[in-house]
């Protein structure tokens, strides 16, 4: 072991939690006498998934987790750890913060165990899960736009009250009680059982699974799943080190960690056999996969590993034999379904997204459908722009992407300019929902994108920051329900002010990025 190594082992936890890191059987212990049954008394079902066992070639199970008492995984953790408190902790109470599951999987074993517990949560938490933690009696605070600051306040809480803090994933008497699902998926699964696909967020719960998994069934691949845009697992294990993101995605919300936990990490190097990284529309159509088979919506981070095997499956590195997918959670914000629906058609590519310029003249737009031939128009946004030419925003049902690719080599052929927008997340998030394109008005345009915190007051931060030295020519909002906003937005800015603007943009603290030679802007909103 590397001094380096060695050095955040120690910060991270104190030594005698370390001892079991040269092997696994302490925490297999720990597994074993975990205490998650005296609120799960029954495992939670390995149902077969006969749609998904047709599209990917093999036997496919769902570990439902969503069918805990708070319809997630995270209850069995929490439970666990509050469970082993000793009489004094239990005196003093405890305390977590959270945005989300492991926010109710504390309340709830608190209020099982008949403890004071306190839960403080980022003020841009969506209203649906405040309500879920404070229907089970507990104190909430809402402190902070993210995690990091409801984890400095809970902390500062704790200090001046004694109050016990329970981690979300990097405690050993936590990873032990999300480990049990590991027992269970090797009590109930087929002895062909091949390999387990398991969302990452902090760790925990891969971690848990794959430690047990190997110690009892090594010949079973556990394979973990990030967003590609919260990977920090996945960094991890490449660097072999733990590593910060600067910034991580907000749609799949219960797995948006900037830093992995150091046990966890420990763990996932040891015994993790690989990780796999998928798109939100991947994300989005496993969740309609899951609704297909179940009836059942799960919430982003819920559906992550099956988008997972779906990735491998059309990769050709699914081991072979039966894979169980953990449907790990349904906290689902009922205002995300619209957005999950639209992304879902692309991330099944049954959807191609093209820009085409056609001919400004009567007939036009017959003859461009007439070149599509017998295929269904999903969308077409179109708005007077010049009087030679006209670029239309066009949505068009098809089988795969395959036969994406050819509609937009047939449309070449037949003299119509396209450019296949499928990939394009400003397009998909932002063009294809406006209207107006360009505007004459506009001078010295430059277009950014921002992802703003959805609280009161986050607007009139943003624009009195700004201030008023660039003028605004373009704003589009759209929230999918998540914790942060996406925002388009345009500014007339000379060459000459531009390195003004970007030093002004970045002492305003918001997530952003330029899109000003972004294709779908150019071809869409921009002169």
């Amino acid at each position: 072991m590397s001094a380096r190594r060695d050095a955040v082992n120690r910060a991270a936890a104190p030594r005698r939690e370390i001892g079991y890191l040269g092997g696994v059987h302490e925490l297999l212990k720990r597994v074993v006498n975990a205490r998650v049954a005296e609120v799960l008394p029954e495992p939670t079902p390995l149902d077969r998934a006969p749609g998904l066992a047709a599209h990917c070639g093999r036997e496919v199970m769902l570990k439902r987790e969503d069918l805990t008492p708070i319809f997630s995984f995270k209850l069995r953790g929490a439970y666990n750890r509050i469970a082993h408190l000793d009489a004094a902790q239990c005196a003093a109470g405890v305390i977590a913060a959270s945005a989300g599951n492991h926010a109710q999987g504390v309340a709830f074993a608190a209020t099982r165990l008949g403890l004071r517990c306190r839960v403080v949560m980022p003020r841009t938490t969506p209203a649906i899960k405040v309500a879920a933690v404070r229907r089970f009696g507990v104190e909430v605070e809402l402190v902070g736009d993210d995690y990091a600051a409801a984890a400095a306040h809970a902390a500062t809480v704790a200090a001046a009250t004694g109050m016990t803090v329970v981690p979300p994933f990097d405690d050993l008497d936590v990873i032990a009680g999300q480990g049990t699902v590991g027992l269970e998926i090797l009590r109930q699964a087929p002895r062909q059982l091949g390999s387990i696909f398991v969302p990452i967020g902090g760790g925990g719960l891969a971690a848990g699974i794959a430690a047990v998994v190997k110690a009892v069934r090594p010949d079973v691949r556990v394979i973990g799943v990030e967003p590609d845009d919260s990977d920090a697992m996945t960094r991890s294990l490449a660097a072999g080190a733990r590593v910060s993101l600067e910034h991580v995605g907000s749609f799949a919300d219960g797995v948006a960690v900037r830093q992995v936990g150091a046990l966890t990490f420990d763990l996932c190097r040891r015994h993790l056999d690989g990780t796999i990284l998928v798109s939100t529309d991947e994300i989005c159509a496993a969740i309609e996969d899951v609704f297909e088979e179940t009836r059942t919506v799960l919430e982003p981070a819920g559906a992550l590993a099956l988008a997972g095997l779906k990735r491998a499956h059309d990769d050709g590195t699914a081991a072979p034999g039966t894979a169980v997918v953990i449907a790990s959670g349904a906290n689902m914000n009922f205002t995300r379904l619209g957005y999950v629906a639209e992304r879902a058609e692309i991330g099944e590519q049954r959807e191609a997204i093209l820009a085409v310029t056609i001919p400004e003249r009567p007939g036009s737009f017959l003859d461009f459908c007439r070149t599509l031939g017998e295929r269904s128009v999903t969308e077409f946004n179109y708005r007077l722009a010049t009087r030679a030419a006209a670029r239309v925003f066009v949505g068009i049902e098809v089988s795969g992407r395959p036969e994406a690719l050819a509609i937009a080599e047939r449309l070449r052929a037949r003299g119509y300019a396209c450019v296949d927008l499928g990939e394009n997340d400003l397009a998909k998030t932002h063009v294809r929902h406006m209207v107006g394109g360009r505007s004459p008005l506009a001078h010295d345009e430059v277009l950014f994108s921002f992802e703003f915190p959805e609280r009161p007051g986050a607007l009139v931060q943003f624009l009195t920051g700004l201030g008023s030295r660039w003028n605004v020519s373009l704003f589009h909002y759209r929230n999918n329900g998540a914790a942060y906003g996406r925002v388009l937005c345009g500014f007339e800015v000379p060459a000459t002010e531009r390195a003004a603007l970007a030093a002004a943009l970045a002492e305003l603290g918001f997530r952003c990025a330029d899109e000003t030679d972004n294709p779908a802007a150019r071809l869409f909103l921009l002169r």
